[in-house]
This record gives structure tokens, sequence and C-alpha cells, in this order.
């Protein structure tokens, strides 16, 4: 028997199979079913607040939502692609139960106005969830850094040796990333409670109705102001998309630094071996896969972001069709992300951090010729000139397989007579480490501040 389409009146001809199979989305938008009823409930009680139903009408449409509502919950609920998506889903189940009053729960409603509505409640609840997930992670990463926060690693740039750092100032660089990260999602929910739900298909309604009811009781702050706009708008959703692609980057950017990490070449770490796995040719191989996937993952976060903003740029005010592609996308990074973010927590907590190995690659590249610079301009050289000298004498050590602290005074004095025996006093990356005195340095002083201050912080935001 087929199934009669809610909007079927001015057509002749039933639905071809293939276009119901083309057009459904019911496959992946059935997750928004929470929401939708929801939205729906709160629809129902501001009509009936504006006389637009009866109270045992708007009684008969609340419980036998909160009825279908159990049964999607415990798996009795059978969707339907016939029924093409989460809204006609549950509205038909609706008027088979209670019968015809059901049909008046679409009063004052377009799906247009109630997919916005149901995305934007989805996705406010994805960003808190995310949120918290980051906390957890940056509460992690400070719990690894305290026990070992004066280690001493070789800092890079170029991928080039370059200064000496303490293991607490790497960790903590990411838990500003991911503060970013957090605030992001922050300021992305400001314009995404914003209430669509009262805008109908595009020029609002004829009908007496107060949006204003349905905005309060889902939890919006504001409600909209221009109905086109609003349900046009999936801003919120290119947003969140762009904020996700920005934690997968900085996600990514940490997945590699440790996949080179725990290379022979480097062997700064050892992650456990529940969170590696083999080869299946090659017996002795031990793979950081979870970092490497995590690494993957972000190029599919970037292409949701590129399909989202290429589904947009060419529509019309106002709905069109295009935007049921809007839900893959951002399902699928917002599902990605959590992920990614919620293993990297747990594989942190499992990798053991190869102190001696960090501080010994120290000894390599020179990382102490910026101390010996500053030491000159201490001494009243300009920066330029020590700059020159410092670069004379680290081409003597590589010429003859030194470091700058094993040069004698009188090497040191064939390039500047200012240098006097204090200079072995800031040689030696652990000497260096303690001449940092700048703001945010990586100096002990502004490291262990700094870890003391995210575990205050992080413990108030948890509560």
């Amino acid at each position: 028997m087929a199934i009669k389409k809610a909007w079927g009146g001015r057509f002749k001809k039933k639905t071809a199979s293939s276009v119901e199979s083309f057009t459904e989305s019911i496959s992946f938008d059935s997750r928004l079913y929470k929401y939708d009823i929801e939205g729906s409930i709160a629809h129902t009680t501001m009509l009936a607040k504006c006389k637009l139903l009866t109270n045992n009408e708007k009684n008969a449409i609340i419980k036998g939502l909160k009825d279908i509502l159990k049964d999607i919950e415990t798996g009795k609920f059978k969707f339907k692609a016939e029924h093409e998506d989460i809204h006609m889903n549950i509205e038909s189940a609706l008027v088979d139960r209670i019968g015809d009053v059901a049909k008046k729960l679409h009063t004052a409603r377009s799906r247009n106005d109630q997919i916005a509505l149901d995305l934007r409640l989805w996705a406010r609840d994805q960003i808190q969830e995310i949120m918290n997930i980051i906390l957890a992670l940056q509460q992690e990463i400070v719990t690894k850094a305290k026990p070992i926060w004066d280690g001493i690693l070789p800092g890079f740039t170029h991928l080039q040796h370059a200064q000496p750092i303490l293991v607490g100032h790497y960790f903590l660089a990411y838990v500003e990333m991911l503060e970013r990260d957090r605030t992001r999602l922050v300021d992305c929910m400001k314009r995404l409670n914003q209430s669509p739900l009262g805008a109908c298909a595009l020029g609002g309604t004829t009908l007496n109705t107060k949006p204003e009811i349905t905005s309060k009781l889902l939890g919006f702050d504001s409600l909209f102001n221009n109905s086109l706009d609003v349900v046009s708008d999936r801003d919120f959703c290119l947003e969140y998309a762009s904020a996700l692609s920005i934690i997968s980057m900085h996600l990514s950017r940490f997945c590699e630094e440790w996949i080179i990490w725990s290379s022979q070449e480097f062997d700064f770490l050892d992650i456990d071996d529940s969170y590696c796995t083999g080869s299946s040719i090659m017996p002795q191989k031990k793979n950081p896969d979870i970092l490497e996937l995590i690494r993957g993952k972000c190029g599919r976060v970037y292409g949701n972001l590129f399909s989202l903003l290429t589904i947009m740029k060419g529509l019309p005010l106002s709905y069109n069709r295009d935007m049921q592609e809007d839900k893959e996308p951002i399902f699928d990074s917002s599902d990605t992300v959590k992920n990614c973010l919620s293993i990297l927590k747990e594989l942190i907590n499992k990798t053991t951090l190869k102190l001696d190995n960090m501080e010994d690659s120290c000894r390599k590249g020179f990382l102490d010729a910026t101390v010996l610079a500053e030491y000159l301009v201490v001494k009243g050289v300009p920066f330029r000139e020590a700059h020159g000298v410092v670069g004379k004498l680290v081409g003597v050590c590589s010429k003859n397989g030194k470091e700058l602290s094993d040069l004698s005074l009188e090497d040191f004095k064939k390039h500047s007579s200012l240098i006097g025996k204090d200079v072995y006093k800031v040689l030696g990356v652990k000497n260096y480490i303690k001449q940092f005195k700048s703001h945010g340095s990586t100096s002990p002083q502004s490291v262990k501040r700094q870890i003391s201050a995210w575990e205050m912080k992080l413990k108030k935001q948890m509560a």
C-alpha cells in the first residue's frame, strides 16, 4: 500500500521508488529524533498557549510524542524511507497512534524551520560534549607534564635543533592550543543559540503565534530576527565545522610529532603495546597507528568543511534541497573529532617519555648558541655582531667535533676579548635553561607557575 505524502495533495502520480531512495534522509537524520521531538513538544505547548490547540489536544500530542521517543530509544520504532526524513517519520507515527489531532502539530511550522531547529539543538549538545572532552584532554596533558616538567628536550624550528626547552613547556603549548579550540566553540555557541522556530517556510505565518515561547522553552538565548535568513542559514554548521577542522589540525600536529618521536631515529617515547599495532609480514614492527589515523582523519574533517562551503556557495534564498546534504558532513566531523580527542587522551596516558634520550639529543646541534650570543649582548656587543661571533665559533666546533662548552677560554678570546671564565656558567643546556627570564618562556619558574595555574583553571572549569 502506497504511503500518502504529507505534501502530496497537488500530485496525481505516486512518487517513483527510485526517487524515494534517492531523496530520503532518514538513513542519516534519524539521529536527530530526540531534538525533533523536543522541538515538537515545545511547539505544541506554544500552539496551546496561542489557542490554536485545546489543552486536551495538546496533552494527547505530547503524550504521543513521548511514547514515540520511548519506542525509538528502546529500539521498537521502525523508521521508513517512504516517509523521507525524521520529521515525517515521527509525524506519520503520531497520526497512526492518536489520529487526526496529530495533523494539527504542523500548524505554523515548516520542515524548513523544523530542521534548522533540530540541527541547532544537536550542534549545541555536540559542542558542549566536545568542550568537555577537550577539558579532559587538557587535564590529562597537565597531569602527564607535572611529574616530569623539568626534563629537557631539544626544541625545533624547521625540524632542526634550535633551543633547549623543558618538557613541561612543550606540553603546555598544546594545552594552550586546546584552550583556543575550546573558546572558539564557546564563541560558536553564541551565534548558534538562536531559535529559528516560527519562521515557517520562509516568510512567517498569518496565524497569531508566539515563537518567543518556544525559544524560551528550548533554552535559546534569543529569537530569530528575519524569517527568510534563519531558514536559509547554515553559518552555524560552517562555524562548527571550521572549529572542528582547527581542532583536528592541532591534533594532527601533535600526532605528527609523536610519530617522529616514536621512531628509532628519535626514540623519545614508548607507546604502550595496547595502543599500537603490528605488521602482517614483519614480526618486529610496532606501529603508532592511532597517531597516524588521527593525522589522516584531519583530511577527512577538512573535506567535510569544504563540502559544506561548496553546498552553500550557490544557493539563492531561502531553503533549497541541496541543504539536505549538510548533515552527513557535519555529523561525520563531529563524530570523528570526538573519537580522536578521546583516544588521544587514552594514548597519552599510556605513553612513557624517554627523558634521558631527550636530554642526550640536546648535545647535538649547538642548542646553547643563542645564549652565548645573548651573553655577549650583556657584555655590550650589538646582537648582530654577537650573532656573527657565535656563528664562527659554531663553525670551529663543527669542524673539530666539539660542543661550545668544550672550547678553551683561549679559543673563545680569539673571536671576542669580552668572553671571560663566566661563559661556562651559561653554556650547556642545563645552564642555558636556568638563564631564561622572559614572560611565557621555558624558564623553570615560568613553567612551574604555568602548570600550577592550569591545574587550578582546569579544576575550576571541570567543577
